[in-house]
């Protein structure tokens, strides 16, 4: 889904566009800068030889993302998978002078936090589910591959995202699946910060477009705005996308840890009155941020 976006972004600003997917899609055919490697992500020798053969400037890395590769369960084969394939493309991007890598990773890595401080890129990585060992696993080897490097390392930690369509990350933090119904503590005025899809693409957009040297390192890619349990709540219902939704008692709730490792939706009540926002200053000097839930369509 990110990688349909993205492409179709790239193509309209007249970008010459190498994707790698197991699948065919719609690009095929429909634009000459437009040409599809189809492969695994595991293809070790295809993807190289992509990487080498076509002079690529600036690799994005969405390969194992969940919302664009993957599901919300992350099991061992997907964690084996993601470091078998990180391994041999910062490689293959270090060796053919690629001048900038971008791998899209997750705030996830942050895990829970003590007090609601904004969570910014010098924030301890307490990441405690296994997308967020994924993605850790990936920035670190990374750091490490470009370290020597002529090639620029970005790595945008992403909230997780939403477009007008794909709402699963909103619903799943208003949503009850043992009971069936929405739910909603007291007014529903505690939020929680997401990433439109647009938002992520015009970062990557800026990124491709910054002068060299002036923009390595990670960045927290998100809302300005957090969204409310209300905002969501009534989003859904506007479009017929939620049925019944109670109002609960948050000693009600209980929550399941080890579902939480392995399910990347899997969401804790527990947490709802955390309120963590992420600070995305340093992303917003990239791109404005300019995309919110009210004006997605």
């Amino acid at each position: 889904m990110i990688g349909q976006y993205l492409t179709s972004s790239l193509l309209h600003k007249k970008h010459r566009v190498f994707a790698v997917d197991s699948k065919p899609n719609d690009f095929v055919g429909s634009d000459p800068n437009y040409k599809l490697i189809q492969c695994d992500i595991t293809d070790k020798n295809t993807i190289i030889s992509a990487i080498e053969d076509n002079h690529i400037d600036v690799v994005v890395h969405l390969a194992n993302t969940v919302d664009n590769d993957i599901d919300a369960l992350i099991t061992d084969q997907e964690i084996k998978s993601s470091k078998v394939c990180d391994k041999f493309i910062y490689s293959a991007a270090d060796k053919a002078g690629v001048s900038c890598f971008i791998l899209v990773s997750t705030t996830d890595v942050y895990g829970p936090q003590k007090g609601r401080e904004p969570i910014r890129e010098t924030t301890a990585e307490k990441g405690i589910t296994n997308y967020a060992d994924m993605k850790m696993h990936s920035e670190k080897l990374m750091m490490k591959a470009f370290k020597k490097s002529s090639t620029v390392p970005v790595i945008a930690r992403v909230s997780p995202v939403y477009t007008a369509d794909h709402t699963d990350n909103l619903h799943s933090h208003v949503y009850d699946p043992k009971d069936n119904v929405g739910y909603i503590f007291g007014e529903g005025d505690y939020g929680y910060t997401f990433c439109c899809v647009f938002n992520l693409i015009d970062f990557i957009n800026g990124i491709i477009s910054t002068p060299q040297g002036r923009y390595d390192g990670i960045y927290n890619v998100c809302d300005s705005k957090m969204i409310t349990a209300k905002e969501i709540i009534d989003y859904e219902k506007n479009r017929h996308r939620i049925g019944a939704v109670i109002q609960k008692n948050f000693g009600a709730m209980l929550f399941n840890k080890a579902k939480m490792k392995v399910d990347y939706r899997y969401f804790d009540p527990s947490l709802c009155y955390n309120n963590w926002f992420f600070d995305n200053t340093r992303a917003k000097r990239i791109a404005p941020m300019r995309w919110t839930l009210t004006n997605t369509k």
